[in-house]
């Protein structure tokens, strides 16, 4: 293929970069991993020291590979994964890794360097992004000019940015034979973001119109912490209490809040947390609780239990229950988790997505009748209540799925080529 026109979906946990020719055919990039090759490349950085000082250099891997160091608990290293939730925060001004300051715009751009392919400074590039990023009170000029520095940074000049769910839809819209309002619907792993759509394919050419957007920082990474705060932290701890002075106090909160993503228990592994965990240990009520989290914390264990959250959260959206297994630091855990008990969980999380909906709608005027289809991707639009939300309220007959990983990278790719066709 001759390419003339990249797209990127640089995502919370996993990226994909996708390229199209003249004639509309899309390829994505391949990565060769231990494991094989793979297009959805894992959004991680990891930093080492090479040689000893004054002459030591800072170097780094990412992808599949900066996953498997950093489960290697011999060896000085900095992990870093899910930079895409600190960009729109003022308060994540630099970070310094073995003496050495990076910006946020510096580590996105090693990453981005890593992934996008040799022609990048020649070729049309649209990027995703969110429409609304994550965080509390997110920034998003601050964001959209740290992306664009990011970008320069990976020898990309000039970069468009397009909401991620018009690239999700833009492919699906160019299949289409007559016009239509389309409801997207984009499930990350950080946030979950909803556009109305117009699609017109009158005389030849897609003519695509955004109705309105909203977006809400809910996603697949919510739903695996409900999983671990209902099925885990119970088990170490989060419920038990402490002896101090004389008085019985709950467990400090902030143990299990960090468990939110598995990457941040390493945040814990300071000397400090470790010797005050030892020290309520020792005044706690079910002291072996909190050894338990202790040692799921030093022997860096998160991983591994976040891969028995997927795992039973992908089964219970083709099961009504699932096993849950996990069996690590002192913890066995061998139960049945059950859909019911997971909708549940879920419940308010799905009814704030059901809201950001609503806000899609109104902002563009429409009743809910006049969308003619729902489309979905991303791996939270396989969740059972999640589907159910979008059924109940549009009809189960609109809803379409899109490439649960792909689709917002190859719409966007085809985007980059139209403009560059309409341009050139």
């Amino acid at each position: 293929m001759t390419p003339i026109g990249i797209g990127v979906d640089f995502g919370t946990t996993n990226s994909v970069v996708a390229i199209a020719d003249a004639s509309g055919e899309i390829v994505t990039r391949r990565f060769e991993t231990v494991a094989g090759p793979v297009d959805a490349y894992r959004s991680a950085l990891l930093f080492f020291r090479e040689g000893r000082p004054p002459q030591a250099k800072v170097r780094h891997v990412s992808g599949p590979e900066a996953l498997e160091r950093a489960l290697d608990v011999h060896g000085e290293h900095r992990f870093l994964q899910s930079l895409k939730t600190y960009v729109s925060s003022p308060a994540f001004q630099e970070t310094r890794l073995f003496g050495k300051k990076f910006l946020i715009e510096d580590l996105i751009g090693i990453f981005l360097s890593d992934i996008l392919p040799p022609d990048r400074a020649v070729l049309p590039i649209v990027s995703g992004r969110p429409v609304v990023f994550a965080g509390d009170r997110p920034d998003e000029t601050l964001a959209l000019e740290r992306l664009a520095a990011a970008y320069r940074n990976a020898g990309v000049a000039k970069v468009d940015f397009a909401y991620e769910p018009f690239g999700a839809a833009y492919a699906y819209g160019r299949a289409l034979t007559r016009p239509e309002t389309v409801l997207v619907a984009d499930f990350g792993g950080g946030t979950s973001d909803f556009s109305v759509m117009r699609f017109d394919p009158g005389g030849g050419q897609l003519r695509a119109q955004a109705l309105a957007h909203a977006g809400v920082g809910i996603a697949g990474d919510t739903f695996d912490f409900r999983i671990v705060d209902n099925m885990v932290s119970p088990r170490l701890g989060r419920n038990s209490a402490y002896r101090s002075f004389g008085k019985l106090l709950p467990m400090p909160a902030r143990y299990f809040t960090a468990f939110a993503q598995w990457h941040k228990l390493s945040l814990l592994k300071s000397a400090d947390t470790m010797a005050e965990l030892a020290r309520l240990a020792k005044d706690a009520e079910k002291p072996e609780e909190i050894e338990s989290l202790i040692e799921i914390i030093d022997h860096d264990l998160g991983y591994e239990l976040y891969l028995a959250v997927s795992q039973v959260k992908a089964r219970l959206s083709a099961q009504e229950s699932a096993p849950f297994r996990f069996s690590a630091a002192g913890l066995t855990i061998d139960t049945e988790v059950f859909r019911a008990d997971f909708e549940r969980w879920i419940a308010e999380d799905v009814a704030s997505m059901g809201a950001a909906v609503d806000v899609a709608l109104k902002n563009s005027g429409l009743p809910p009748d006049a969308i003619d289809a729902v489309f979905m991707t991303g791996g939270t639009s396989f969740v059972p209540a999640v589907r159910r939300l979008f059924a109940e309220r549009f009809g189960s007959d609109k809803l379409k799925f899109g490439d649960a990983f792909a689709s917002v990278a190859c719409g966007l790719a085809l985007v980059a080529a139209d403009r560059a066709r309409r341009e050139g």
